[in-house]
């Protein structure tokens, strides 16, 4: 069987129905203003400019998700693999190179992106009252992606309650509090704060100098804190506890968000190996401690007034955050999507994750259940896994999934054609299991003298070829 490269952007001949071509071309609308915009053609009216191509994209992708509306329910991904975006193909490299090229726009030369920052002023008068610069613009872009495909994950999932739950909070937090709730403190003049996110995560929350920025600025700055130190040290442990680390990393924070929304057409990308599963646990955890004792060093340099580090406080804290902050968050953990999967930052690099993911292996009550005898092996749960477990083999034993790097997010049980699978959360006790089906690797045979004397009779092409009975089986 000859296998040829595809250098294909879309599959040939694709269904597409009218009503789909017709919002195929909004959204491609919406993508020109954009892009006559970043050019420098749209700035002039930037109000007109940015509702025409905001509304034109977020029509025509209604018009696409009407028309997936109408089939009927139930998870299809089907020709996912034969797609050049979605398969590593050509369309798929081109989408890398223009999110990681955005990215890299965006931190180190953003004066390109002036035009486009500029046509975002209307809203950011309206909620922050003062001109928009990147990062607003980005935020913007950011929400407008998660509750786009945050629409098509309803859509595509509308049977599954427990993923339309989901993909309601997930754009509930982006939109409300990673998004309008910052923006509405700068317009009264209070320090700009993200209450979804926390130390480590928003790893500088917790560092001297931003301690002393919020506590200087108003009561509401002490709270702030308050927040960060409550939400670290007490609210994180309880609620993983009792619901593992999904309460956050699939429900609540924002790069999971953008990753469980604009990432599921490319969740199956992650890597299932054994090889990424060993990379994935020392870059991770490699993270934490970095950032643990980043965290340390600071408070200590500035408790003995700079006699550790001296001047290199300031270098030392912007050099994390440039490397993991920026680099790794962002131009790899989000650029990357259409050749690694989805949740690549948060496989190999976010603290958070590492942190919660301890405390989900050793002190929950979190687990997925498998019934092993419904399963036939079908793959679907590995291949859909975006954090590159292998549900799979857990399957196929019967064994409950308890692994640090699971998010809880349910699609190995959302695709499974059986029920195998299902998130539970119950007593500790018996949370580790052993293999429920018979393993080859538990079954031995004991072959002897005795044993054979007791063997019948064979013909002699057969001799070689044991009938085996129940006393010559042990477990």
């Amino acid at each position: 069987m000859n296998k040829n490269s595809s250098l294909q952007l879309i599959v040939p001949g694709g269904p597409f129905s009218r009503l789909q071509l017709l919002g195929g071309i909004f959204i491609a609308v919406g993508l020109l203003g954009f892009l006559v915009t970043a050019f420098g053609a749209g700035s002039v009216l930037p109000a007109v400019t940015l509702s025409v191509s905001v509304g034109a994209l977020t029509f025509g992708s209604a018009l696409v998700f009407w028309r997936m509306a109408q089939k009927p329910a139930g998870v299809d991904n089907n020709g996912i693999w034969f797609s050049g975006a979605t398969a590593r193909g050509m369309a798929g490299w081109i989408l890398a190179i223009v999110f990681t090229g955005f990215y890299v726009v965006l931190y180190w030369m953003p004066q390109y992106l002036e035009h486009l920052i500029r046509m975002s002023d209307p809203l950011s008068w309206l909620m922050r009252g003062e001109a928009a610069d990147q990062w607003f613009l980005y935020g913007f872009f950011y929400t407008l992606a998660v509750l786009i495909m945050g629409a098509r994950m309803l859509v595509k999932y509308r049977d599954n309650r427990y993923q339309v739950l989901r993909t309601i909070s997930v754009m509930f937090f982006q939109l409300g509090f990673a998004f309008i709730l910052p923006g509405l403190l700068r317009m009264f003049n209070q320090p700009e704060f993200y209450f979804s996110y926390f130390w480590p995560l928003k790893y500088d929350y917790l560092w001297p100098g931003s301690v002393s920025n919020f506590t200087d600025a108003s009561r509401l700055g002490f709270f702030m804190v308050f927040w960060g130190v409550a939400m670290t040290i007490i609210v994180t442990p309880i609620l993983t506890y009792f619901f593992g680390k999904r309460w956050y990393c699939s429900w609540v924070c924002g790069c999971g968000g953008l990753a469980e929304t604009a990432g599921d057409p490319f969740r199956h990308l992650s890597d299932k190996s054994l090889f990424a599963w060993k990379i994935e646990r020392w870059m991770v955890h490699g993270v934490l401690v970095f950032v643990t004792v980043t965290t340390g060093l600071l408070w200590v340099n500035s408790a003995l007034e700079g006699s550790i580090l001296g001047g290199l406080s300031q270098t030392f804290s912007v050099t994390y955050g440039f490397f993991i902050g920026l680099i790794f968050s962002g131009v790899i953990g989000v650029g990357f999507y259409p050749i690694m999967g989805s949740r690549v930052w948060c496989r190999f690099g976010c603290p958070m994750a590492a942190i919660l993911g301890l405390l989900q292996k050793y002190f929950s009550r979190f687990r997925i259940t498998t019934n092993g005898g419904q399963c036939i092996s079908c793959g679907n749960c590995s291949t859909y896994c975006e954090m590159g477990i292998d549900v799979r083999w857990y399957a196929q034993r019967g064994q409950n999934i308890i692994r640090a790097s699971c998010v809880g997010c349910g699609m190995c049980a959302a695709v499974c054609p059986r029920g195998v699978l299902r998130l539970e959360n119950g007593s500790m006790a018996g949370r580790y299991n052993g293999p429920v089906l018979i393993h080859h690797d538990d079954v031995s045979v004991q072959v002897d003298a005795d044993w054979k004397a007791q063997r019948p009779l064979m013909p002699p092409a057969q001799e070689d070829l044991p009938i085996l009975t129940d006393r010559d089986v042990t477990w």
